[in-house]
């Protein structure tokens, strides 16, 4: 029995078929000669301690070690109960399909610090247990959105020191599980924001040392951090490498006024904002107004039109260069309803304001009509009275003269 295999080449039965040959020679057939045929066909079966003659293995841990070990490819012979793989700076250069077919049960699987350049999309296929994956410190430009869409278990992910321009957005739904995602020094210059709210289960990621292009695109990833650090969430700084006035500055302490133009180019600022204040508004309720949320007094969305794009008042008077600005993904359907329901509650105001003005109008109009009807009576009675005076005075005058005359 074999318990820790090493490097060094393990005993085999082929090595006595020259002494097999030789006993032929003889009229009977020797003990020794059943002993050779007895390890042949024992040979044929197979190994319950397969270990690959490159690797170190742990029978009772069902740890694969061949790290350091100069390899080209994915080692054969390994043992179908292998709980852990690693294969750390080698030299394998890329990964065909199903290259880990043979150990459906790994959990640990390390990658980290080989030359590896391409990926099959089933390269990982039948590994439904995988929990850790490294494929840190390798040449990888893009990811196929199939290469971990079979595995739902998966909660560690190191994708950094590599050559990603980013990660296809359908991805995210094949990582629910993910704890730590890891994307340092890739040369990444936008993230989309659904990939990320689609890993729920996100406790920490790294994203410095990417060449990030703080323009309009790049409001999601601001505002995802913002809310994503409120709920207790973990990750680094992101570093702005454009545009020129931007650079070296952290996307974090950027200020949302400098993301001004995006409101007179595109629609992404204005249902990127209604979806964070709704975010705001939601987590204020789960903690009972005892939190305050961090840009609760930043949050800003100017409606100037014209003004110039600078930082420090160095892009004033129109000189600055305008963040560049493309068209984006469509909103998410809860900020439709959310805009829709804002709406209808809209209405109803202006409605209900609308109805207030129409009586006010109609009481105005009664009250100046009863008004004018008073001031008319009152005119005419002030007349009737004025006449009487008049005939009462003439009345006087002739008693006195008739008196004269009597």
């Amino acid at each position: 029995m074999r318990g820790t295999h090493q490097s060094k080449e393990p005993f085999c039965c082929v090595d006595l078929i020259p002494e097999l040959l030789l006993q032929r020679s003889t009229d009977h057939v020797s003990p020794y000669m059943h002993l050779v045929l007895v390890c042949a066909l024992l040979s044929l079966l197979p190994s319950s301690q397969a270990c690959p003659k490159e690797c170190s293995c742990n029978g009772n841990t069902k740890v694969v070690d061949c790290r350091g070990r100069g390899l080209y490819d994915i080692p054969r012979r390994l043992h179908p109960d292998t709980q852990e793989l690693y294969l750390q700076d080698n030299r394998i250069r890329g990964l065909g399909s199903m290259a880990f077919r043979e150990i459906p049960l790994v959990r640990i699987l390390d990658l980290s610090n080989n030359s590896i350049t391409s990926v099959s999309p089933t390269a990982l296929l039948g590994l439904r247990s995988l929990h850790r994956l490294s494929l840190a410190h390798n040449s990888l430009r893009e990811l196929d959105k199939r290469l971990l869409g079979p595995i739902r278990s998966l909660s560690h992910l190191d994708l950094s020191h590599n050559s990603l321009w980013g990660l296809p957005g359908a991805i995210g739904d094949s990582l629910t599980n993910l704890s730590h995602l890891g994307l340092a020094h890739n040369r990444i210059t936008r993230m989309d924001r659904s990939l990320l709210e689609a890993l729920t289960r996100l406790d920490s990621i790294t994203l410095r040392g990417n060449p990030w292009r703080c323009d309009c695109q790049l409001i999601g990833l601001k505002l995802w951090l913002e809310t994503y650090l409120f709920k207790g969430g973990v990750a680094d700084e992101v570093l702005c490498s454009q545009p020129e006035e931007m650079k070296d500055r952290d996307l974090q302490k950027v200020p949302y006024q400098l993301f001004h133009a995006c409101m007179t180019t595109s629609y992404h600022y204005l249902f990127a904002n209604i979806h964070h204040l709704e975010s705001e508004r939601l987590l204020r309720g789960h903690t009972h107004g005892n939190h305050a949320h961090p840009s609760s007094h930043a949050l800003h969305v100017p409606m100037v039109i014209g003004e110039g794009y600078g930082v420090g008042g160095g892009g004033g008077g129109g000189g600055g260069s305008l963040p560049e600005c493309e068209p984006k993904q469509r909103p998410r359907p809860v900020n439709l309803r959310h805009a829709i329901a804002t709406v209808i509650i809209t209405g109803v105001v202006c409605g209900i304001v609308l109805l207030m003005m129409l009586a006010a109008a109609v009481y105005g109009c009664a009250y100046a009509a009863i008004m004018a009807k008073y001031q008319r009576e009152l005119k005419k009675n002030e007349e009737l009275a004025a006449a009487r005076g008049k005939d009462h005075n003439k009345a006087d005058e002739k008693e006195p003269l008739e008196n004269a005359i009597a």
